[in-house]
């Protein structure tokens, strides 16, 4: 298995409107995206986050459906409009269990 886990800083002109409209976004990923096991999403409700206010994680069949979802469509149009408004933090690695 290959997991894509994922937080985001929202910069200030973030609005609520934009931060639910980036879950929604995200969610419908689910059953699109082909290799795409799992999907979780939600706001970070961790004391020790360091301003990462929104966190996910992916679960792919393996490196080649994750790397294959980075170029879909679907994902390459969230990161037009979603970009602008984070700094993101990214970890992707290869279960080894």
């Amino acid at each position: 298995m290959y997991f894509h886990i994922f937080g985001f800083q929202w910069k200030p002109e973030a609005t609520e409107t934009l931060k639910e409209r980036a879950k929604a976004d995200i969610s419908a990923f689910k059953g699109k995206i082909p290799g795409l096991l799992e999907l979780h999403v939600g706001h970070n409700e961790s004391p020790h986050g360091k301003g990462y206010a929104f966190a996910g994680v992916m679960r792919f069949t393996g490196k080649a459906a994750f790397e294959a979802y980075v170029t879909h469509p679907q994902h390459q149009a969230l990161l037009k409009w979603l970009v602008p408004l984070i700094d993101p933090v990214e970890f992707d690695f290869l279960a080894l269990d």
